[in-house]
C-alpha cells in the first residue's frame, strides 16, 4: 500500500511541459513502426507534431515557471529521440539525398558521438545546457527535415544545419570541461564563464 502510494506521489509531481516531453518520448517507437510500413505522409505530419511539442513544451516551462533539472533531462530525450527518428525517416524515404551528402552528415554526427562519450564518462548522463546555439540547431534541423520531407531539399539550409550543428557541439563540449558537476539551463559558453554555479562548485 505504502508502495503505491508513492507511486501516485511521484507520477502527480509531473507537470504539464512534462508530459509534452514524453509524448515525443513514447512517439518515437510509433514513428518508427510508421517508417517501416513507408507512410511517408503521415510520418512527415506527426514528426511535425512531435516538433511542435518541443516549443509547447519549452514555452509553458518558462510561463509556468517550471523549469527543473528533471524537466530538462526529459526534454533532451524527447528531442534526441525527434531528432534520430527523422534522420531514420530521411533514410527511408530520402535515401538518395542522404548517400549524396553523407560527408557532411557524418562531422557533426561523429562530434556529437564523441560529445555524448565524454559526457556519460564525466556526468552518467546526456547534458542538458539548452544553449541558445542548442535551441537555434534544433529549429533549423527540424526546419530542414521537414522541409525535405514535405518539399524536397533546400541546400543552403542543410548546410547552415550541418555548420551550426558543428558549432553548436563545440559548445557542448567545452561546457562539459567547464562544468565539474551536471547542471541543466547553461545560455551559452560566455555565460557559463560567470556562472556561480560553477564558481560555487570549485
Amino acid at each position: 500500500m505504502e508502495k503505491k502510494r508513492t507511486n501516485m506521489l511521484t507520477f502527480k509531481n509531473f507537470n504539464i511541459a512534462d508530459w509534452f516531453s514524453f509524448y515525443r518520448i513514447f512517439a518515437a517507437p510509433f514513428l518508427v513502426v510508421i517508417i517501416w510500413f513507408g507512410e511517408r505522409e503521415l510520418f512527415s505530419w506527426l514528426l511535425l507534431l512531435s516538433y511542435s511539442t518541443d516549443t509547447i513544451d519549452g514555452f509553458l516551462a518558462r510561463k509556468l515557471k517550471i523549469t527543473s533539472p528533471r524537466g530538462s533531462q526529459l526534454d533532451s530525450m524527447g528531442d534526441q529521440l525527434t531528432l534520430i527518428v527523422g534522420f531514420i525517416g530521411l533514410l527511408r524515404f530520402e535515401f538518395e539525398f542522404i548517400s549524396e551528402n553523407y560527408q557532411w552528415i557524418l562531422i557533426p554526427f561523429v562530434l556529437y558521438c564523441i560529445q555524448m562519450i565524454i559526457a556519460f564518462k564525466k556526468y552518467g548522463k546526456a547534458t542538458a545546457f539548452h544553449t541558445y546555439l542548442a535551441k537555434l540547431s534544433a529549429v533549423v534541423q527540424a526546419a530542414f527535415i521537414l522541409w525535405l520531407l514535405f518539399f524536397g531539399p533546400v541546400y543552403w539550409l542543410f548546410y547552415a544545419m550541418i555548420f551550426i550543428g558543428i558549432i553548436e557541439t563545440i559548445e557542448e563540449i567545452l561546457l562539459i570541461f567547464l562544468y565539474p558537476e551536471w547542471v541543466a539551463g547553461v545560455k551559452g559558453y560566455i555565460w557559463a564563464r560567470n556562472d556561480k554555479r560553477r564558481i560555487g562548485i570549485k
